[in-house]
């Protein structure tokens, strides 16, 4: 189950956390290793609980948590490090992400979003797009949204009325929250300890599509 709700960004705003990898190491004999991991994808994970600075901010996120119940329900979650197409210093453009080349037949791309580090790149599905941030170009050429094509915001798929030319690149530029959960099921507080500065452990972790 998943709500279409964002946590509280203000809250989040202050909140550590960020991407983590599962690698399996076999350490041979002559000392040499293998290394591989069964993920895909990266999965990240934050705590919501640094991000509170005042008894407020406690009851809003019990609410929040019992409206979830728990672990039950998936929510969206702004990663203030990392939520938009481009880097955080720069604003969104259109030609931001190369999401698809036109094939002339395929009518729906995935939204993505590329990273990259010398001459290895990783491309992150994006799932949760931020409804009325999101524009696309096909073949260089702006598309009107709701004319030319759609976006699901709860999946972050692109359609289009037509389906693009063969070898039109499709880009787009956005806003994006990242799909997760509660890490846990009860959440502890102490009164007089938050008062003196001290925040609840409260995990959260990423939920696949």
């Amino acid at each position: 189950m998943f709500h279409e709700i964002r946590f509280p960004a203000a809250l989040s705003f202050g909140a550590t956390g960020g991407p983590e990898r599962r690698t399996e190491i076999v350490s041979l004999a002559n000392g040499h290793e293998e290394r591989n991991t069964p993920w895909a994808h990266s999965r990240r994970r934050y705590d919501a609980g640094l991000g509170l600075s005042a008894l407020d901010d406690l009851a809003t996120l019990i609410a929040f948590f019992e409206a979830r119940q728990g672990q039950l329900i998936g929510f969206r979650w702004k990663d203030w490090s990392d939520y938009k197409s481009c880097l955080p210093s720069q604003d969104i453009t259109i030609p931001d992400q190369l999401i698809g080349i036109g094939d002339a037949v395929t009518t729906d791309f995935q939204l993505v979003k590329t990273y990259r580090s010398g001459d290895t790149s990783y491309r992150r599905p994006i799932t949760k797009p931020v409804a009325g941030t999101i524009r696309i170009t096909r073949g260089g050429d702006p598309m009107a949204p709701g004319l030319d094509y759609t976006v699901d915001p709860a999946t972050g798929v692109v359609h289009f009325a037509d389906p693009p030319a063969l070898g039109a690149e499709i880009t787009a530029g956005y806003e994006f929250d990242v799909p997760v959960r509660f890490a846990t099921d009860h959440i502890r507080t102490s009164m007089s300890r938050f008062q003196a500065g001290e925040a609840p452990d409260v995990p959260v972790i990423e939920v696949r599509p």
